[in-house]
């Protein structure tokens, strides 16, 4: 508790190293393809069977949210661990759904839920 009677968040000080930046640049580039397929996806994907498209727009959603996070992952105490992740969730959850999706091939998506534990590995690694 502070002076005031209320409680004080404690500061996390934690030097970020030089390589440590490069988690700035994945996202960037992350952001861009987020940004682009999105736009793809809503202005020009017609596929022939309309659940291709809430496939398209699943892995959009995913892609945008978690690329926004990997902004964080230089101020994380383990940023190899919760970038590589993060990476790693974003090429193979959104980019199997964004293939099963445009390829109109369920079986594209296999790789998906291995994405999905990596983003739930590189949450967890918060927690660490």
């Amino acid at each position: 508790m502070d002076e005031s009677g209320g409680l004080e968040a404690p500061l996390v000080k934690r030097r970020v190293s030089e390589a440590d930046f490069i988690w700035f640049k994945v996202a960037a580039i992350s952001g861009m393809l987020a940004v682009g397929l999105g736009a793809y996806g809503t202005h020009m994907f017609k596929p022939t069977n309309p659940t291709n498209k809430d496939v398209w727009q699943t892995a959009s959603l995913y892609h945008l949210v978690h690329t926004v996070a990997l902004l964080a992952a230089p101020l994380t105490k383990r940023p190899r661990v919760f970038g590589g992740l993060l990476t790693f969730g974003l090429v193979a959850f959104s980019g199997s759904c964004y293939i099963a999706a445009l390829y109109e091939n369920r079986s594209l998506s296999l790789p998906a839920p291995f994405g999905g534990f990596g983003f739930i590995g590189a949450w967890a690694s918060l927690l660490f």
